[in-house]
């Protein structure tokens, strides 16, 4: 059965001669010509992948391709038959723009990269949803790129990013990253790049960070208030900036409350569960083992308190626990984890609002975000009721 592509009309379709070898129709109630394209089937031609293009367009309503284009565009030359007649084909034979093309006669995209170094918690998903809250509603796509905590992956992940032509980049770098050497191709094409949360020093780029200092700080201090003396560290990588500056703040409160400093008490981790595990059987194992642990991060906190409940050992009686960053999961397992927990919306649409405006703007000079933690007081740490 023949429908109008105009009307929709079925009883008063004639044929009406043969143009460029295809079927041409007449629609006598509203007087329009068309013809029917040849689309390919599944069956007979599963091998072969073909998008459509304005170019099928105009073959199947015999109009050339400039006016499928003003039409698709809403240039006011294109009468309001023929557009319509245009979008409902370009809608019937799913047709889709494409943005590299339209981004090469536009000199932009308008889509950005986000390279993040894992998914397996929640901290990153977060992110990103905050950062696609500002993105989106400025008109630009986003292309997610996790690295697995792989540098080789990362730096794959920057090649991909370069060859779409993306805009411009935001990136919280893995564990293994000791410096950014790979990010430094964003810069010599004049590509904005804006780091979070993980950075590593090497770049002038304008970056959005916690105050991983002052939330470690606090969430020592918080044990050192519960009558807590031996206090270790577990530690993250020293290569980042987020590792360096939790174990900063945990060597200054240690110090300013006139505690003893105990290089046995710090055990450093990767960031992965087996090493986190690995640490904290590490300290518990010690001839002395510590009264509280500062965890990098809630999951090598929550790794030390499944390990120390498997070995008996009360918590917070015989061992307080803080973490840093409120996974989901710290209020949900037993007893509940005390952390410091981060904006993460803020900290997604902090970073992305910096990237628009550098895109924007390439006057704007690189600044520096730095937003405050709040301490989540649970009960794995709390001695004094």
């Amino acid at each position: 059965m023949i429908k109008c592509n105009k009307c929709g009309e079925v009883d008063a379709i004639a044929k009406s001669g043969i143009v460029r070898g295809k079927q041409r129709y007449h629609c006598k109630r509203c007087e329009y010509y068309f013809t029917q394209p040849s689309l390919l089937t599944p069956e007979t031609h599963h091998h072969r992948r073909h998008q459509t293009t304005i170019m099928d367009i105009a073959s199947a309503l015999q109009i050339s391709k400039s006016t499928v284009s003003r039409a698709l565009q809403g240039h006011s030359d294109i009468n309001e038959n023929t557009r319509k007649a245009v979008l409902d084909m370009a809608h019937q034979l799913d047709y889709q723009p494409n943005l590299l093309a339209l981004g090469l006669a536009k000199s932009r995209s308008y889509t950005i990269g986000i390279i993040v170094p894992e998914f397996i918690n929640s901290f990153f998903p977060y992110i990103i949803i905050g950062a696609q809250q500002v993105a989106n509603p400025a008109g630009y796509h986003v292309i997610i790129c996790q690295s697995n905590e792989s540098l080789e992956t990362e730096i794959a992940n920057t090649n991909v990013l370069m060859a779409s032509r993306v805009d411009g980049v935001v990136a919280s770098v893995t564990a293994e990253t000791k410096s950014l050497d790979h990010f430094q191709k964003f810069q010599r094409a004049g590509i904005p790049l804006v780091m979070f949360n993980r950075i590593c020093d090497g770049l002038d780029v304008s970056k959005v960070l916690v105050d991983d200092y002052d939330g470690a700080y606090r969430g020592v201090e918080h044990l050192i208030q519960q009558g807590c003396t031996r206090i270790a560290h577990l530690a993250g990588p020293q290569n980042l900036q987020v590792g360096k500056q939790r174990l900063r703040g945990y060597l200054d409160a240690l110090r300013d409350y006139n505690l003893p400093v105990y290089d046995e008490l710090i055990v450093y981790c990767n960031l992965t569960k087996s090493s986190a595990q690995a640490a904290a059987r590490q300290l518990l194992d010690l001839p002395t083992p510590p009264d509280s642990i500062f965890g990098v991060n809630d999951p090598a906190a929550i790794q030390t308190i499944l390990i120390a409940k498997s070995r008996g050992i009360s918590i917070p009686n015989d061992l307080a626990i803080v973490g840093f960053s409120n996974e989901p999961t710290s209020a949900l397992i037993e007893p509940g984890l005390t952390t410091l927990a981060q904006p993460l919306d803020e900290i997604g649409k902090t970073t992305v609002q910096f990237l628009l405006n550098e895109i924007e703007d390439d006057a704007i000079l690189p600044r520096t975000e730095i937003l405050k933690t709040q301490l989540i007081v649970r009960a794995s740490s709390l001695r004094k009721r």
